[in-house]
């Protein structure tokens, strides 16, 4: 994320942020792990290497002494747990958490912040009240992909939804944002659903199994790595592409341009920026140095329409997905607007 700002304003901020940090302590010999439930799409694997890359830098400069990642084998609470439990008796400090169900680990979370650590959730976040919480407004991001089809369907008609891993909070939230839009858009209906786990070969075998028995489908609500699939399943059954809302993923996003430039296909984009995992570090980074953090901070979800697709798809590696890494500045200014 770049600001720009002018002579003045610059020293002025840099006055203010030397003001702001002299209270702090210092962090270098702390040690700060990540506990991530789950890898198996290209969301988590671009969220695991931007909070490398973040925590290597942080190490590398002195900011602190070990910025560790690791994710369990299994989307499984109990098996994230016993991780979480590992992390204490290795003498973690603190613990960024992307986690399996946000009530199951409660237990786990109590029991670090116990034993003093730091734990701050973000994306499948956690409701302990001990945890930090970081996310983005899920649920208006699922009502958003609604409202947007409502501008281009204003008929409406029937959809089918897509939705990501069960149990954890993220699919929970987009989903109930979804239900709250169909709710407001009485035009449409969802006449289908099936869980895609944020991956597109799993979204695509679902779709499969389940189109013979729908009828016609004008739009599909998605939540992220899992519209290529969609359109990949449709175009098999050979059946008119719908509308379908986008994940930001790259894969989706190359899709996208080729059906705009073979037949003008307009659609939207939105997900929670994979980097959300940096400003997940640099806020614990701060809570360890005596800064005052609230409890739920909130960012925005990264948006891509029909204008930024171009520049978004030249900016997205292959494989990936459109990302934003927050640096300490970032993660200063989130935490000063939540106060």
């Amino acid at each position: 994320m770049k600001t720009f700002l002018t002579g003045a304003a610059t020293l002025a901020l840099l006055a203010g942020a030397a003001h702001a940090e002299s209270h702090l302590a210092d962090t270098s010999d702390k040690r700060i792990a990540l506990s991530n439930n789950y890898a198996g799409n290209s969301w988590r694997q671009a969220m695991l290497q931007t909070f490398e890359e973040t925590a290597e830098a942080a190490v590398a400069d002195g900011v602190v002494g070990a910025a560790d990642a690791f994710t369990t084998s299994e989307n499984q609470a109990t098996e994230q747990a016993a991780q979480i439990q590992n992390m204490i008796l290795q003498g973690y400090d603190a613990i960024v958490l992307n986690a399996a169900s946000p009530t199951a680990l409660n237990g786990a979370v109590a029991e670090a912040c116990g034993a003093g650590l730091i734990v701050v959730s973000f994306d499948g976040i956690v409701t302990e009240p001990c945890a930090w919480r970081i996310a983005v407004d899920f649920a208006a991001m699922g009502k958003e992909e609604v409202d947007y089809l409502a501008t281009r369907l204003p008929e409406g008609g029937n959809l089918l939804e897509i939705r990501g891993l069960a149990g954890v909070f993220v699919d929970d939230e987009i989903s109930k944002g979804i239900q709250e839009g169909v709710a407001e858009h009485d035009q449409f209906e969802i006449v289908g659903s099936v869980h895609g786990d944020w991956a597109q070969d799993v979204a695509q075998k679902a779709v499969a199994g389940i189109l013979p028995s729908l009828p016609e489908v004008v739009g599909v609500v998605t939540q992220g790595g899992d519209g290529y699939g969609a359109a990949q399943a449709f175009e098999a059954a050979g059946r008119d592409t719908p509308l379908i809302v986008l994940g930001n993923r790259q894969d989706e996003l190359k899709w996208w341009a080729e059906q705009r430039d073979a037949n003008g296909y307009e659609t939207l984009s939105l997900s929670i920026a994979p980097g959300v995992a940096s400003l997940a570090f640099w806020v614990a980074q701060q809570i360890l140095a005596g800064e005052e953090v609230p409890k739920d901070l909130t960012v925005p979800f990264l948006k891509i329409t029909q204008d930024d697709l171009d520049g978004a798809l030249e900016s997205t590696p292959e494989g990936s997905v459109a990302n934003v890494s927050y640096t300490l500045e970032d993660a200063q200014s989130v935490i000063s607007d939540a106060k």
